[in-house]
């Protein structure tokens, strides 16, 4: 692999990630909106990976890797969460339904939260590989100087 493919799989990485942590945002901050554009409650969003290689067997991945094509991986998709949005009882609620029932999110904020806290990881995992490999930059400099 390429020096400078090491830094292009990292920044893949990070790119994603970031992409991944804003739409974990854009749960947490709609975990209560019960009207949206589109009609009905919030709907839960969550993002789909994929290799940037188009082929996807190990030999040609491999070979792909050891010459220093392999670019990392990319968001293939943000989809929408079509599970059922639960009902809560609350008459008041301008957005109540005849039986009294409001269509709350999707979104369960715990586990939202273990996403962020995975994806700031895998974020903070591919800053240090993108560091490590700046050092290793560094330092064959210094020795091609000296």
């Amino acid at each position: 692999m390429s020096f400078f493919g090491s830094m292009d799989t990292s920044a893949s990485g990070m790119t994603a990630q970031r992409l991944r942590l804003d739409i974990i945002s854009q749960n947490i901050a709609n975990a209560n909106t019960t009207r949206t554009a589109e009609g009905g409650a919030y709907k839960r969003k969550g993002v789909i990976f994929e290799s940037v290689n188009q082929n996807n067997s190990f030999s040609s991945i491999l070979g792909e890797y050891t010459n220093g094509n392999y670019k990392g991986v990319r968001v293939a998709e943000i989809i929408t969460d079509e599970s059922p949005c639960p009902l809560v009882y609350n008459p008041t609620h301008p957005d109540a339904n005849a039986e009294g029932y409001v269509e709350m999110p999707n979104v369960n904020t715990v586990d939202e939260m273990v996403n962020m806290i995975s994806a700031s990881r895998s974020y903070e995992a591919n800053v240090t590989a993108f560091n490590a490999m700046k050092a290793v930059a560094t330092k064959a400099l210094e020795i091609g100087k000296g």
